[in-house]
């Protein structure tokens, strides 16, 4: 088993515990056990649980996006591609692992503590915005109907997790057509009036 493949096992189990428990709660025992190696090897490969809970928000930032974008490649047109990403939440609020967005959590439980943490979290975030926000370009949308739909997106994970449920995302999918349909609407009547105005 080489290094890598320690590391990365390492990393996937944290996750899981992390997922599961919240961070503060799990040990470096507990994630020593529960990943099968020597608390001397843990350390070598991570020598503080800070920079262990670092690798475990790149691997959820890593699966989020590429997610979220393999889901949002399969839709057919732009608009499409907006619905998509309630698709994909509708997807993962099924999962029996959800527990909330991961970011949202570590934030909740260490930002005020871990600066580094609550950094991750909020580029994150942003790097979700900045992704809503080229699609809703793409669909000729007017650039206030991102953070629209970057907010529905949000809501819908947190009262997913509380609720225990995973008809948010539905119900955010419905939303979400209302605002597209109204901002590509003010889009058209814009480009209408500009044209008349020349």
């Amino acid at each position: 088993m080489d290094i890598s493949e320690v590391r990365s096992r390492i990393i996937a189990t944290a996750d899981g515990l992390y997922n599961a428990k919240g961070i503060q709660s799990v040990g470096m025992d507990e994630l020593r056990t529960a990943a099968g190696v020597s608390l001397k090897k843990l350390y070598q490969e991570f020598p503080s649980k800070g920079s262990i809970v670092m690798a475990v928000l790149e691997r959820r930032h890593q699966s989020w996006t590429e997610g979220l974008d393999a889901t949002v490649r399969q839709a057919a047109d732009p608009r499409a591609k907006l619905l998509a990403i309630f698709d994909y939440l509708a997807g993962w609020f099924c999962q029996d692992s959800f527990r909330g967005c991961g970011f949202i959590n570590s934030f909740a439980e260490l930002g005020a503590v871990s600066p580094d943490v609550a950094e991750y979290a909020r580029k994150h975030k942003e790097s979700f915005q900045e992704y809503v926000a080229a699609l809703a370009a793409d669909a000729g949308a007017p650039p206030y109907l991102a953070p629209q739909l970057s907010i529905l997106a949000e809501g819908a994970q947190t009262t997913a997790a509380i609720a225990g449920t995973p008809d948010a995302a539905g119900q955010a999918r419905q939303a979400a057509e209302v605002l597209i349909e109204a901002a590509l609407l003010a889009a058209r009547a814009g480009s209408g009036l500009a044209g008349s105005a020349g």
